[in-house]
C-alpha cells in the first residue's frame, strides 16, 4: 500500500549566528519576508503539500516560534474591537485548526542531522518530510514539496531536492553523485558534505527539502559526527544510500538563501514586488530610486 506524506520536520534550533545582532533574542526563522516570517512561508509549504502535522524542533531562545502558531486571545479581540476583519483572519489562520503543531526540544545544538533525530518519537515509523525555512523556494504555482510529494507517490523512497550550483561554491553544500534515473530524477550513487571543488563529485548541490523513510532515525543513531563537529543529515543519507533507493529530485522554481544577508535581501525585494497590496507601489518606488542622480 502507498505511503503518503503526513507529517514535516523543521528544524529551527540554529543560533543564527550569519545575523547577529538581529537574532541575539528572535530567532532567524521569525525573520520576515515583506509580512510573514521565514518559518510561516515553509509551514505554508508543507500543508500546500497535505502535511497535517507539522513538527518544529526548537532550541534555546526559540519561544517566539511557538508564540507565532499559538492562539493570541488579545490581539484577536482587539482587531475584532477595530475592524480590522482581514488581519484578524490572517492571524487566526496561520496554520488551519485540524493541522498539529508540535514542538520537541533539541537540548543541544549538534547539527541537522541530529535535529531530524530529536523527531522520531513524534515521526513513527513513517516517511516524513524535513524542510528548511532558510531556503525560502518560489515554485511558480507548485510549491518544491508538493513536487517532490508528487515524485514519492509514484517512487515511495526517500527524496533529496537538489538544484546545480557555482562549481566554485561547492563547499558550501552536500554534492550528489548521480546517474539518470527518469524526468527530473537522478538516483544518488554517493553524497559528500561541503567538498572543494576539486574533489566534487559533480555540481549539484543539496538544497532544504527532503523526504526521508523512517529508516534515517536508525542511521543517524550511529552516524559519528562530522564536518563542524556536528551530526550531518548528508552523512546519514550516505549510510541510507547503501540499503535503500535514494534520488536526487531537481525542482522547478527559484530558492532564496535566507540564511545569508544577500539571500535574504533579495527575496525580500522580489516578494515585495509581488505582494498584491504593495507590489506596484513598491516597484515604482524602485524606479525613482535607481535613477542616476
Amino acid at each position: 500500500m502507498a505511503q503518503r506524506i503526513r507529517k514535516a520536520v523543521f528544524p529551527v534550533g540554529g543560533l543564527g549566528t550569519r545575523f547577529l545582532p538581529a537574532t541575539k533574542a528572535s530567532p532567524k526563522e521569525m525573520l520576515p519576508i515583506v509580512d510573514k516570517p521565514l518559518i510561516q512561508y515553509a509551514a505554508e509549504e508543507a500543508l500546500n503539500a497535505g502535511c497535517d502535522q507539522l513538527i518544529f524542533v526548537t532550541g534555546r531562545g526559540k519561544r517566539a516560534i511557538a508564540d507565532h502558531f499559538d492562539v493570541s486571545p488579545e490581539l484577536e479581540m482587539e482587531l475584532e474591537w477595530a475592524g480590522k476583519t482581514k488581519m484578524l483572519e490572517e492571524v487566526r489562520h496561520v496554520i488551519p485548526d485540524e493541522v498539529s503543531a508540535i514542538f520537541v526540544r533539541q537540548p543541544r545544538p549538534l547539527g541537522l542531522g541530529h535535529a531530524v533525530a530529536c523527531a522520531r518519537s513524534v515521526i513513527g515509523n513513517e516517511p516524513f518530510a524535513v524542510l528548511l525555512a532558510d531556503d525560502l523556494i518560489d515554485g511558480n504555482g507548485e510549491t518544491c514539496l508538493s513536487q517532490m510529494v508528487e515524485a514519492f507517490q509514484e517512487h515511495q523512497c526517500s527524496l533529496v531536492a537538489v538544484e546545480e550550483v557555482d562549481p566554485s561554491e561547492t563547499n558550501k553544500y552536500g554534492i550528489v553523485k548521480v546517474r539518470e534515473y527518469a524526468e527530473r530524477l537522478e538516483k544518488i550513487e554517493a553524497i559528500v558534505e561541503k567538498p572543494a571543488p576539486n574533489d566534487a563529485p559533480s555540481n549539484l548541490g543539496v538544497v532544504g527539502r527532503y523526504i526521508l523513510t523512517p529508516r534515517i532515525f536508525d542511521l543517524l543513531e550511529h552516524t559519528p559526527r562530522g564536518a563542524g563537529g556536528e551530526i550531518q543529515l548528508t552523512d546519514g543519507i550516505a549510510a541510507l544510500l547503501e540499503e535503500e533507493q535514494v534520488l536526487a529530485y531537481e525542482y522547478i522554481g527559484k530558492r532564496y538563501d535566507c540564511g545569508s544577508k544577500l539571500g535574504y535581501l533579495t527575496a525580500t525585494v522580489e516578494y515585495a514586488l509581488k505582494h498584491p497590496d504593495l507590489g506596484e507601489a513598491f516597484r515604482e518606488y524602485l524606479q525613482k530610486f535607481c535613477v542616476p542622480r
